[in-house]
């Protein structure tokens, strides 16, 4: 092994731990002793480990409730996500019709809109059919991305067309190939999508705190944003919080990686 080698794997590992050890103290500090976390200089072990927060934001603060809206709605986004999502880049990648490349480059360029712009108007929509206050406020306008169309349609564009015209000839229709050919084939970008998806929809914090008005109905982020007045001075319990709200992610990151990557590197075989 030569020192260029060493010079690099040397700093990855660095970089690796300058990444984790945050995290790691957060973990630590959760289940900390009131005040401990505070200590000068600080601890990175609790001296006697307790749930106590754990169990006050599951009690008092009704964190259940609070993570089974987040789930829900990030499951929920990320289902309608990868069905409307597939469909669209299958049509674009396999499906001839007129306008179809002017109407991708069309929404390809719309990419350079901050979503922000939008948020005014499809607030306004919502409420003129009132979702406003709902899972569904929530859910719908995630459910079909300019994103999750190009990730797809540029993973299908490697698909051969022999495939798809021996199916038709043998009498099988689009939605047929779509469900018994198509999906089959996707399933390492269709994971991709899914992770980014509901990372997206679970660590939203902005449209939901536009949306929901009912804190029965907030999401893990808004309601770690609201005890920030009230316990701000409570480090172990909003570390607590945060290893709530990171925990799922991190979980089906894990879980799924070796998906992603491949989702990843097959989608770019074309452009």
């Amino acid at each position: 092994m030569n020192a260029k080698t060493i010079v690099i794997n040397a700093l990855l590992i660095l970089t690796a731990l300058l990444t984790v050890i945050p995290l790691l103290w957060m973990l630590s500090a959760s289940f900390m002793p009131t005040g401990q976390a505070t200590f000068y200089p600080p601890r990175l072990l609790p001296s006697q480990p307790t749930l106590e927060h754990y169990r006050e934001l599951f009690t008092r603060m009704k964190f259940g409730r609070t993570f089974t809206n987040s789930m829900i709605i990030a499951v929920g986004t990320t289902l309608f996500s990868l069905l409307l999502n597939s469909m669209a880049g299958y049509a674009f990648a396999k499906l001839r019709f007129g306008g179809r490349d002017r109407l991708f480059a069309a929404l390809v360029a719309a990419l350079v809109i901050p979503t922000q712009v939008a948020m005014l108007p499809l607030f306004l929509m919502l409420k003129s059919v009132r979702l406003i206050n709902s899972y569904w406020g929530v859910i719908l306008p995630s459910v079909a991305t300019i994103f999750g169309i190009f990730l797809i349609r540029q993973f299908m564009l490697s698909i051969p067309d022999e495939l798809l015209d021996a199916a038709r000839i043998d009498g099988a229709g689009e939605w047929k190939i779509y469900w018994l050919i198509i999906l089959p084939l996707a399933r390492p970008v269709l994971v991709t999508l899914a992770i980014f998806t509901f990372m997206s929809a679970w660590n939203d914090f902005m449209w939901p705190l536009i949306v929901l008005s009912d804190d029965a109905k907030y999401t893990l982020p808004v309601a770690v944003a609201s005890l920030v007045g009230e316990h701000v001075q409570d480090t172990e319990l909003m570390m607590a919080s945060s290893v709530l709200t990171v925990l799922p992610v991190l979980i089906l990151f894990l879980a799924l990686q070796r998906h992603y990557i491949a989702g990843i590197m097959m989608g770019s075989v074309k452009g």
